[in-house]
């Protein structure tokens, strides 16, 4: 059964880091395309950021280029958000997604993404 989990989550203060991660199962994780979302509350989900299956090639949102990394060891099955400056407009639900179409580039749209985890909350508050 195809599971993502996201950890790493919690409470920062403006300016700090935190680096959250997702761990798969269940699927040939380096097939696979991985984004990054968030939610605040009373917002649509927005992209964030992804990674490529084939090139590692990725992709930002321009609100967090620059700030944000995002990096991917299939040898552990997980892919890793790396948020430093961080923003109290940061604050959200973050999720991680799994895109099953194998190829070079990708998409910070929602709809490509098959397969969602169930959020790790980041809050940036002093």
């Amino acid at each position: 059964q195809l599971q993502l989990v996201e950890s790493g989550g919690g409470l920062v203060q403006p300016g700090g880091s935190l680096r959250l991660s997702c761990a798969a199962s269940g699927f040939t994780w380096n097939y696979y395309k991985i984004g990054w979302f968030r939610q605040a509350p009373g917002k649509e989900r927005e992209g964030v950021s992804c990674i490529s299956s084939s090139d590692g090639s990725t992709y930002y949102a321009d609100s967090v280029k620059g700030r944000f990394t995002i990096a991917r060891d299939n040898a552990q099955n997980t892919v890793y958000l790396q948020m430093n400056s961080l923003k109290p407009e940061d604050t959200a639900v973050y999720y991680c997604a799994a895109d099953a179409r194998y190829g070079s580039g990708c998409r910070i749209t929602i709809g490509p993404y098959d397969y969602w985890g169930q959020g790790t909350q980041v809050t940036v508050s002093s």
